[in-house]
Parts: structure tokens; sequence; C-alpha cells
């Protein structure tokens, strides 16, 4: 899996891309403000219909535009298949190959990838959700029935708690609670079996790269000596004073040990960086195997925040991955591949291929 060609016009500072990326190796360089991050930013807009800084559509439009375009040809090994996307004023569109009817959905399975950037450490240090997040993107991949039944899940949820906002009777929640618990613990056991599968990879690569044991725990988002259903029906004045759901797998948790303490209570930003960059690797390394092809990795300033052994720790996780790599950085000299790569500098949003020897 790699990306060869990609088109970016009306995105952020970015001024008319058209790039040819080589198929294992590709570095970006530029100053600060440059318009590297916005480059990569685009590439993962592409695989995931929205922006990997939170950024909303207005921010990501160039002023005075009313859209942005974005279009990518991907080579699966098998074929070569073109993705397209237009974002603006109007509704999101997708294109695969010519059809419009894939979605959000259709993109990450075309186009899988994932992004290691600065913010990265937010995997370890912030809340259930970064985690709760990071989790489905393995199981997505890996288990295909995932997005089904976490749609109708979420369905089911958003009807339960519009429910609880306007304080409906028990009667009115029951009728509505055995689907939920249903697709609950559909939810559950899909994760579950997804995690026993990958969590030997995740805490060999994080123990490594660490240099320390890791310990993944898993928590389901109730009481487990309950059972959703009972865990459901004791929270239900809960629910109703809160407005919300309070049980349930929306509310599942990632839990990190390190050294038999949470490690989202790791000092260093680095060292939290450092773990972060570890669990992606490993979960690309399972998603990899999942598929059999390799992903497309994109690396923001690796280097930043961290000292130099470090960066080859993480420098050495991404090139074992075999996965194609697109790595921005300050100077064309901080990081190193082992083969030849494509070259390219970003300055004011101009885009121009510095090396083309692979």
């Amino acid at each position: 899996m790699a990306i060869r060609t990609f088109n970016a016009s009306r995105f952020r500072c970015l001024q008319d891309v058209n790039l040819e990326f080589a198929p294992d190796y590709n570095l970006i360089f530029g100053k600060n403000a440059s318009g590297k991050t916005s480059l990569l930013e685009a590439l993962a807009y592409l695989g995931r219909g929205k922006s990997f800084r939170g950024a909303p559509t207005t921010s990501l439009v160039q002023h005075g535009e009313r859209d942005f375009v974005l279009f990518g040809r991907v080579d699966r090994g098998d074929r070569e298949i073109g993705i397209g996307v237009r974002n603006g004023r109007e509704a999101l569109e997708v294109r695969i190959d010519g059809d419009k009817g894939a979605g959000v959905a259709g993109l990450a399975e075309a186009m899988p990838l994932q992004v290691i950037d600065p913010e990265v450490h937010s995997l370890v240090a912030g809340g259930p959700e970064q985690r709760r997040r990071f989790l489905d993107w393995v199981v997505f991949h890996v288990e295909h029935e995932f997005l089904d039944t976490w749609r109708r899940f979420r369905r089911v949820l958003k009807q339960r708690n519009s429910l609880l906002k306007r304080g409906a009777s028990p009667r009115e929640l029951e009728s509505w609670d055995e689907e939920f618990v249903a697709l609950g613990l559909r939810i559950d056991e899909i994760r579950r079996r997804v995690l026993d599968l990958a969590q030997p990879a995740l805490e060999e690569t994080a123990g490594r790269m660490l240099s320390e044991e890791v310990a993944l725990g898993y928590h389901a988002g109730w009481k487990q000596d309950l059972g959703l259903g009972d865990a459901v029906a004791a929270a239900r004045e809960a629910d109703l004073r809160a407005g919300s759901t309070q049980v349930g797998p929306h509310r599942a948790e990632l839990r990190i040990l390190t050294s038999e303490r949470q490690a989202k209570r790791l000092v260093s930003r680095g060292q939290q960086k450092l773990l972060a960059a570890a669990l992606i690797l490993g979960g690309s390394e399972v998603v990899q195997t999942a598929l059999e092809r390799p992903l497309i990795l994109l690396m923001d300033d690796p280097a930043a925040e961290l000292d130099n052994d470090s960066l080859e720790r993480i420098m050495g996780g991404a090139l074992g991955l075999g996965a194609q790599l697109i790595v921005t950085s300050l100077e064309k000299d901080t990081i190193r591949f082992p083969g030849p790569f494509r070259l390219f500098h970003v300055e004011h949003g101009v885009v121009e291929t510095v090396e083309k020897n692979s």
C-alpha cells in the first residue's frame, strides 16, 4: 500500500500541490510555518475525511474559496485506485474509483494510514476517548463486522440519550435498553477478541521502545460483576439526572501501565511521546498483518522534544514496519533512511521535489 501521486487545491496555505511519492521513504523539509504539517494534514484527510489536528472544515479552506479538493492514486499491490475528497460550504464528497457512495469509512479502507505527530503524547496523557479511538482503529481494520455494529449501537445510544434528556419514563427507556445491551455486548466481544490478538505486539513494541515493562488493560465501560443489562438498570436514575447514558461500550478505556503505574503519570512528555508512538507502531503492525499489505505512516517532525536516542528508537520502529513513510523535518539531514528516498522542500506553501532518486 502506497500513495503514488497526490494533488491538493485550496487547502490551507498549500499552493496547488502536485506530487509523486516514492513507495518506501519520503522526506519533506522546511522551516516552521512553511506548510509541512498542512501537507501531512491534507494527506491524512484523504484517508480519514477529517483533520488529525481537530481543525474545522472552515479553517482548512483557503480564504475566499468555497471548498478544497484532494486527490491521490494509491497502489494497493494488485491494482491502483483513485481517491478524491471535496469539502467546504457543501457536504463532504468522497469518491473512490468514481464511486460516490463509499463515505468516510470507504476512505479508511481504501487508504489505511496512521499519524505520529508532535501531539501524539495525548494518546497516553489524554482522556479515555483518545485510547478508545486508537483501539477501535485497530478493531475496524481487523474485524469488518465492527463498523456496522458500532453504527447501529450509536443510533440506539442517540435515541436513548434523547429520551433521557426529556426525562422519559422507565418503560420508554426499556424499549431501547434490550437492543442497547445486545449491541453493547457484541462490541465488547469484538474489542476483546482483537485486543487478545493485538496485545502481545503492542506490549512488546512499547516495552522495547521504552526499555521497561508495559502492560495493557481493558475496561469495558461498566462493572463486570454486574453485566451490562444490570449495569444499565442500576444506572438509570443517574442517567436521567445526567441526561445521558453513563455505562456502556462508549465509555470503555484501554489502560496503559508502565512498571506497575499508570503511564499518564510519566513525568517526561518525551517519554509519553515515545510510548504513544510505540503503541501506534505496534497497532500498525497488527493491522498490516490482518490486511496483508503495508500501511502509509505519516510522521510530523518526529525529532521534536526527543533526544537522539529516542528519535532513533522511533525511527527504527517505523523503518522496521515496512510501511510507506512520509516524514517532515526542519532540516533535510535530521532523518536518515536505509535506502533511496524522495526529498521535498516546502516554503510559503509551495512544495517542490528536490531529489527524485527512487
